[in-house]
């Protein structure tokens, strides 16, 4: 398999060259992704979907994530990350049903691993259900959670809120399950990048 490519950027988003997705991270070259996320309004209530990452992901295996998200390799567009959604929770969508929510900055710096990314971020509102998602096998499942709560999760209001999904099992089946959680169950973005979220989120629900 071909080392996948990515544009890289200095701080000020002015592209510097292009480097592969291991030298990115070891050394901490700014990057793109594409990040979106889904929210569904039932019964007057919003919820977002997450993603729970597989067991096998190297980085935060079996921590609850962004709905869909990836890299953007360097000879992409932005509009071809939609891409993402399909490979990764099985769902077909146009780039123009997605609503833009900007270009949120990200950066995570751990002992061997540096991740600063320029995050096109999208909002999906989705009138999809848990039967509709096709997972591969990189993400084991898909949690739903109370768009309210999980802002006072971030912001500091509250320290636990309950989630109800699907995983699925080795042959194919889909296990429904109903669980309190707290911070510790998400992948560890920094609570500024959550807030930002969820604030440009609820601007456009």
């Amino acid at each position: 398999m071909e080392t996948e490519q990515l544009k890289i950027f200095d701080e000020n988003r002015n592209p510097i060259g292009v480097a592969s997705r291991e030298d990115v991270h070891k050394l901490g070259y700014w990057h793109e992704t594409f990040h979106c996320w889904f929210v569904r309004k039932e019964q007057e209530r919003d919820y977002l979907y997450l993603q729970l990452r597989s067991k096998t992901k190297k980085d935060y295996p079996n921590l609850l994530d962004i709905t869909a998200a990836g890299h953007l390799m360097a000879d992409e567009s932005v509009e071809d990350g939609v891409r993402e959604i399909k490979e990764e929770v099985g769902i077909d969508i146009h780039f123009q049903d997605l609503i833009p929510l900007g270009i949120i900055d990200y950066c995570v710096m751990e002992e061997d691993f540096i991740d600063k990314e320029f995050a096109h971020t999208f909002l999906y509102k989705s009138e999809k259900s848990f039967d509709d998602f096709i997972l591969q096998d990189e993400v084991a499942g898909i949690v739903k959670v109370d768009l309210n709560e999980f802002a006072e999760l971030w912001f500091g209001k509250s320290e636990i809120i309950k989630i109800t999904g699907f995983t699925v099992t080795e042959d194919g089946n889909k296990i429904y399950f109903e669980e309190h959680v707290g911070r510790g169950k998400f992948v560890p973005h920094q609570n500024k990048f959550y807030r930002t979220v969820l604030e440009k989120i609820k601007e456009h629900i």
